[in-house]
């Protein structure tokens, strides 16, 4: 709480200073960490890396935010407080650094590349341009960070599977509790929250403070975010299946 209420005491535009941090880590990842590792790998384990830094402390982040600020903050409507400029700034700085990467290494991941300009227009226009509605953005954030420490770690583990058996063993063990969890939340919490929130913005209640264009947009993206991650975990779930059922006829063979 401390943290936060010197974040909210903060005057200076932070955005630049998010963006370097993530540059470093990135570099460090690049030179240090992973340099080791093939080139595709060392790329993948680069953005999972400044992934570490910025999905848990995004999420706690946001949360605290979310508690801290008086009730007037906790609306669809309501102006951003400083506070959430700077989380938003935090989540931007992120993201502009993960789509230069994908954008400078791996052009032809069409689908991150795509994700990443979403994602950073819902939250420019929001800390920019409309200045209102980030209560609701943070808790988006909430929703779509808590997975990320499992889900980097998992990522990290798949990489190195193949070359690895302890890493084999550490993805096999942690892939039903995180796919557990994504399901829950990408499947169950974060269409509620949209649910929600599409009523509310299509009701007209935010229209003297965002306009129409901005409000569609932003359910148009999340929705459409929401259902590309469900798609995602149900080929997971299948694919997860096909090999236990694969492992259990193999084990029937050898008996």
């Amino acid at each position: 709480m401390e943290l936060l209420a010197s974040l909210a005491a903060e005057e200076r535009w932070l955005f630049p200073a998010f963006l370097v941090m993530y540059a470093a880590i990135y570099c460090v990842g690049q030179l240090f960490v992973f340099r080791r590792w093939a080139l595709r790998q060392r790329l993948d384990g680069s953005s999972c890396l400044i992934s570490l830094f910025h999905g848990t402390p995004a999420a706690l982040a946001a949360a605290g935010t979310i508690l801290a600020l008086p009730a007037g903050f906790r609306s669809f409507a309501a102006p951003n407080a400083r506070l959430q400029d700077h989380v938003l700034d935090y989540s931007i700085a992120y993201f502009t650094m993960d789509l230069l990467h994908y954008l400078a290494f791996l052009p032809g991941d069409v689908l991150f590349i795509a994700h990443h300009l979403a994602t950073l227009f819902v939250f420019l226009t929001c800390r920019y341009m409309v200045r209102h509605g980030a209560y609701a953005l943070l808790v988006l954030l909430v929703l779509a960070e808590v997975t990320s420490l499992l889900q980097n770690v998992w990522t990290l583990a798949g990489i190195w599977r193949d070359q690895s058996p302890a890493a084999a063993r550490v993805y096999g063990a942690l892939s039903p509790p995180f796919y557990v969890l994504y399901t829950l939340v990408r499947g169950v919490a974060g269409p509620l929250f949209l649910l929600k929130m599409t009523v509310f913005y299509l009701s007209g209640q935010a229209v003297d403070v965002i306009p129409w264009w901005v409000r569609i947009s932003w359910i148009i993206v999340v929705g459409t975010a929401i259902a590309v991650s469900n798609l995602w975990i149900w080929n997971l779930w299948k694919e997860l299946f096909r090999e236990r059922n694969q492992a259990t006829e193999k084990a029937k063979k050898d008996t």
